[in-house]
């Protein structure tokens, strides 16, 4: 074909199983809910009559940004950064998307997490087609729905609450609105069977914010991963596909959660979202190929005919894939047109692609590099941003590529296009930019809806939120959802009888302390910190669900209790007792051993990946509270380890290589300290404790001294931030460079600050 044009969209997403669109009316108005489009593949559906394109734009918005706008009912929403240094707040704006006006915005503070320099807003928000809210995923991780109007209708801090992992390239990602859910993708490390680090997908009930479903498809991570899944009908199901931290590409069931499928790539992290293209998904990636030597590909992958959704995941074999070809991206997406990819490598070439054979058909050299930011096609055009600034309109044909306008913007280009009723947006590390294309009449269809298929019979009982998490005297209400086997929802449960459930492979048999009637789970005033799952059904389908119970304020922990029973595989003939099983991501990351006659805490040095060991020990809406705890680092007189507490998002840490107590929260963001020698294998008394004014300003006050003599009446350092946080999880803290040296924390004290 000379030139693709513009296909329909069952052309264009490459899927016969899709539900056939109804014809466009003249009232429908378009919409851009999503980061690549309605078909998630990068491809806007409006078509113009006499398009012409004025290179002046016809707005600009002061606002820094690394991702992409989304729009509904002539509302943007942008994601980005404002501020310099200690400043630095993430934001989500609503601006008239005609005229670029405000109409309101939210600012978000970083806290404790690994992200370095300005690499923020690395991602998107989506937009429910249905409510019209919105959703984002911060670069920390909260997880936030809003009205359009700008309410807050719920969040979650996805680190405190399910031990979402950070990583200092601040890769975030967009999350998606299917149905009733809203999902995101990220990196977490939990407790009991969710423990390991793992590429994991939540689903969120859209509405309430309840976690309906976890899902964990891969094995584990040697990356980070932002892959934006892609989202089709197949199987008689809806189902998505991503990349993942493993170097997989996975196949997931979007209704329930279950992993349908994988195939293994490379051996590191998958971050471009995939495409469909008739049987096939295809994929690039950057890192090392499991395979050859050779770094990075594009492949094709054979989707199996059909799934058995009551089996275990499958692992394709090496030969579904169907061609592979050398173009190497590490973040940025392909976008499919018909039978036509289009893919800009991480040198910046811009690559046309036979979808059915894999075979280049020509390559065109617009940059030197290029990361995340990914084409967009419209009207038989291309536009593509790369790295450098530089922005180009192409007219793709079999033959090469016309270039048609190039523009060179201020700051550098990390996020991609999106076009909404013949405007076309890009943000850049400096603004967004909004030109307005000449045209003579739009015409666009509606954003497509996927196929009813009538529900099967109830296969299984879901119980939701799927994990819970109460403090002494709190309770939650449930709703017991049936679903067939292919994760459609059949109707709800009135009746249900669920007992505490300790599974066979548990590796720690406890159970939650707290009681279930009716449709309720309630933890007792005295109930004690406890985590554990719940099975049971309505008579004719059966579920599991987990929960949590973490202490109230005041709350000690000594670790006497513990009995160290397990055989150690590091250290051969020590034993060990595994910590809480309710604080996050405690059970690979730290031990309690036996000490100088003592039960203390100690960090695991067999991961690397926990190298840097932050675990949350209480409730994420705890505020006002005091910390103390002893703590020790172990080492010689050239390395030392760090160690410290967590205090209302903020770190309060002994360094020991620095000789330093240090209060930070995102290190890029606040950091200060003072000179405090420390003796590696030697106790010290850590306590903290944050107070926030009424103007919004937090004072963090600490103080360390030798364990065992008189606390200090002064405290050793005081650190002011303004708009301070005024909530936070109370955690631990411990880093062994390179799981070199142990860390040592005993004798926990929480109490309200007075």
């Amino acid at each position: 074909m000379s030139n693709p044009g513009l296909p329909t969209f069952r052309a264009a997403l490459g899927i016969a199983s899709l539900a056939i669109l109804p014809p466009a009316s003249a009232g429908d108005q378009p919409q851009w809910f999503s980061w690549r489009g309605p078909g998630g593949d990068g491809v806007c559906h409006e078509s113009y009559k006499d398009w012409a394109f004025d290179e002046k734009p016809a707005w600009t918005f002061d606002m820094k940004g690394r991702g992409t706008p989304v729009v509904a009912d002539g509302k943007m929403f942008v994601f980005g950064y404002r501020g310099e240094g200690g400043e630095v707040e993430e934001t989500l704006t609503c601006l008239d998307a005609k005229t670029g006006e405000q109409v309101w915005q939210h600012a978000f503070r970083d806290y404790i997490s690994d992200t370095i320099y300005d690499r923020y807003s690395i991602g998107a928000a989506a937009v429910d087609p249905e409510t019209k809210n919105v959703y984002l995923q911060t670069t920390n991780g909260r997880l936030l729905a809003f009205s359009a109007a700008g309410e807050i209708l719920w969040e979650h801090s996805m680190m405190e609450r399910f031990g979402r992992l950070t990583f200092p390239n601040g890769r975030t990602g967009a999350p998606i609105v299917e149905g009733d859910l809203v999902i995101m993708h990220c990196i977490t490390s939990y407790w009991g069977k969710q423990g390991p680090a793992r590429d994991r997908f939540y689903g969120f009930d859209k509405r309430s914010g309840h976690l309906v479903w976890v899902s964990e498809p891969g094995i584990a991570p040697k990356d980070s991963s932002f892959s934006t899944p892609a989202v089709e009908s197949r199987y008689g199901t809806r189902v998505f596909y991503a990349g993942t931290g493993d170097g997989n590409l996975v196949c997931v069931n979007a209704l329930n959660g279950k992993p349908l499928w994988r195939f293994q790539m490379s051996f590191g992290g998958v971050n471009s979202s995939p495409v469909i293209y008739e049987d096939t998904v295809i994929c690039p990636h950057g890192k090392e190929n499991i395979d050859t030597t050779e770094e990075g590909r594009m492949v094709a992958v054979k989707m199996p005919g059909e799934v058995d959704h009551s089996a275990a995941q499958v692992v394709l074999p090496a030969g579904d894939e169907v061609w592979r070809n050398p173009i190497v991206s590490f973040t940025s997406s392909p976008t499919i047109v018909g039978d036509r990819v289009y893919q800009v490598s991480k040198v910046g070439e811009l690559n046309c692609v036979d979808a059915a054979t894999g075979r280049v058909l020509w390559h065109e050299k617009l940059g030197n590099d290029n990361l995340h930011s990914s084409p967009l096609y419209c009207d038989g055009k291309l536009y593509v941003p790369i790295f450098s600034g530089k922005f180009y309109i192409i007219a793709p044909t079999d033959e090469g590529a016309e270039i048609l306008h190039t523009l060179e913007l201020d700051g550098n280009l990390i996020g991609s296009p999106a076009i909404w009723n013949g405007h076309l947006y890009l943000h850049t590390t400096r603004r967004l930019y909004c030109w307005k294309f000449k045209q003579g009449g739009i015409e666009c269809p509606p954003w497509p809806a996927p196929a009813e298929v009538a529900a099967g019979p109830a296969a299984e009982l879901r119980a939701v939120p799927a994990d819970v998490l109460l403090q002494p005297g709190g309770e939650q209400k449930m709703v017991f959802q049936q679903l067939d086997a292919a994760g459609r929802v059949v109707g709800t449960s009135d009746s249900v009888k669920f007992a505490k459930h300790i599974p066979p492979t548990a590796k720690v048999k406890t159970e939650m302390d707290a009681s279930f009637a009716g449709d309720t789970i309630a933890a007792g005033d005295d109930a004690k910190t406890s985590a554990g799952a719940w099975k049971g059904g309505d008579g004719k389908v059966f579920g599991i669900f987990r929960g949590r119970v973490l202490d109230s304020i005041p709350f000690e922990e000594d670790f006497e209790g513990y009995q160290t029973t397990v055989d150690s595989k590091v250290d051969p003939g020590e034993k060990f007792a595994y910590p809480p099983l309710p604080w996050i991501g405690a059970r690979f990351k730290w031990e309690v051993r036996e000490l100088d006659g003592n039960k203390v805490l100690r960090k695991t040095l067999d991961r690397v990946l926990f190298q840097r060991a932050m675990t949350f020990i209480g409730h994420p809406d705890l505020g006002g509270y005091t910390m103390q705890a002893d703590v020790m680092t172990d080492g010689n007189r050239r390395i030392k380890s760090d160690v410290g507490l967590v205090n209302q998002r903020y770190h309060i840490v002994l360094k020991g290589n620095q000789n330093k107590l240090e209060v930070s929260s995102n290190q890029e963001r606040l950091k200060e300290s003072v000179r405090f020698p420390i003796k590696y294998k030697t106790w010290y008394t850590l306590k903290c404790r944050v107070d926030v004014d009424a103007g919004g300003t937090a004072t963090v006050r600490a103080k360390a001294w030798p364990r065992g003599e008189a606390e200090p009446e002064g405290w050793t350092i005081e650190v002011q931030h303004e708009k301070g946080h005024t909530r936070g999880a109370p955690g631990l803290f411990g880093f062994s460079p390179q799981s070199q040296k142990p860390v040592y924390v005993d004798n926990i004290k929480i109490t309200p600050s007075k």
